[in-house]
């Protein structure tokens, strides 16, 4: 009999998208589904970007390089150093999307067995490229009643072992939105030279901080050999499907080995390196104009959120996702009943459950996260569906 393999039966389903066939279902009914579950932006991207694939001109789509294109490598610097961030072209790897980028970094700096510390919740798909890379996460618990702040350092102390080769961050936070400050960035820089660890830093949300200005892995000093960036420009620009990001590290062995990865799978997508190019010229206030819209966004739903009875929200710095503690027994439950039970003026809408972003077992059972990437209109109709879904729930708690 075939079988599949150990790591195949491991591998964590989506926690975002494991409920679109009921998403599917209640649209076949009918029902308008506003979806606040993924972070996919309905920003327009840039349209200098999008001419800059439309224009090209070229009569053979080659492979580019396997580290990315010199072109685009050396328009990264430009970028990083915009940010603060002083790199050269050939300590740059361009990957396909952030995703590979974060592989990379496991597949090289760790073996089978070696083990990860994330604060939680977390990205989800960190389960799976550490399942990818047989590597183990080791969960420490950040809360919602401190707004998700960096856990004490002495969390980290407890769980460090003979193992224990990095710790990831991702800074501002998806889902919790949180953004490390300072004093939270220059405490892991003492932990890692401590006891000699990588800081994996994931900065897919750097732009979109609304009160302090996002401090960068490579923002600190002294650590270079052991900070490893991985970035990308799928929300920077509202270009998810570009699939094109960065590993980025001053670490010469790093970048030496992750190269015969990147070698592996030959090159990065084309087009989209020149999108990614071309965005990096976009004007200095591209930015400015677009961060308004999420701080505005995010005023509207937690000030929603929390004037709803019982439902706590942090105000979050970063990115553009919210967590929410609501009054439910179980936020699996309830994410699936608001699509195929509920409605309300013919809508309803689809939320993440906190569950699968946490390591722990139990954890985010009456959390969920909810992604600001709708206008605001959109954003005011989805929370009156909720309002009204938590006044009749079945499994409402007091």
């Amino acid at each position: 009999m075939l079988t599949i393999s150990k790591r195949g039966e491991m591998m964590p389903a989506s926690p975002i998208r494991k409920l679109v066939p009921y998403a599917e279902a209640a649209k076949k009914k009918g029902i308008k589904v506003y979806h606040l579950n993924i972070g996919q932006p309905d920003i327009e991207t840039p349209k200098m970007v999008l001419d800059a694939v439309r224009k090209s001109d070229f009569s053979v789509l080659e492979y580019s390089h396997s580290a990315g294109n010199e072109s685009y490598r050396k328009k990264l610097v430009q970028y990083y150093r915009s940010v603060g961030i002083g790199v050269d072209y050939n300590q740059i790897i361009v990957t396909t999307g952030g995703s590979e980028a974060i592989l990379f970094g496991f597949m090289t700096c760790l073996d089978a067995g070696d083990e990860v510390i994330i604060p939680e919740p977390f990205y989800a798909n960190y389960n799976g490229f550490a399942v990818e890379a047989g590597v183990s996460v080791i969960p420490i618990t950040s809360r919602i009643e401190t707004g998700f702040a960096l856990p004490p350092i002495e969390d980290f102390e407890k769980v460090i072992t003979s193992r224990t080769k990095a710790i990831v961050i991702c800074n501002p936070n998806n889902p919790t939105g949180y953004s490390y400050s300072r004093s939270e960035m220059e405490q892991l820089k003492e932990l890692i030279k401590k006891h000699n660890l990588y800081l994996f830093s994931d900065e897919a949300y750097r732009e979109f901080t609304y009160e302090e200005k996002q401090v960068s892995a490579m923002h600190l000093q002294d650590v270079d050999d052991n900070v490893i960036i991985m970035d990308t420009i799928s929300k920077r620009y509202s270009a998810c499907g570009g699939r094109i990001g960065a590993f980025v590290t001053k670490n010469k062995a790093v970048l030496d080995a992750t190269m015969k990865f990147a070698q592996a799978r030959l090159s990065p997508p084309s087009f989209a390196q020149i999108a990614g190019e071309a965005a990096v010229d976009l004007p200095a206030d591209y930015f400015n104009t677009t961060k308004e819209e999420y701080r505005s966004r995010r005023d509207l739903i937690v000030q929603r959120l929390n004037a709803m009875d019982g439902v706590f929200c942090p105000n979050p710095g970063g990115a553009f996702y919210a967590m929410a503690k609501l009054p439910i027994d179980d936020s699996d439950r309830f994410c699936q009943w608001l699509l195929e039970n509920f409605e309300y003026n013919k809508s309803t809408l689809m939320l993440a459950p906190a569950t699968g972003f946490y390591g722990t077992p139990g954890l985010g059972k009456q959390e969920v996260r909810l992604a600001y990437v709708l206008n605001r209109a959109a954003i005011s109709a989805a929370m009156d569906c909720l309002e009204q879904a938590l006044k009749i729930y079945p499994g409402k708690t007091n």
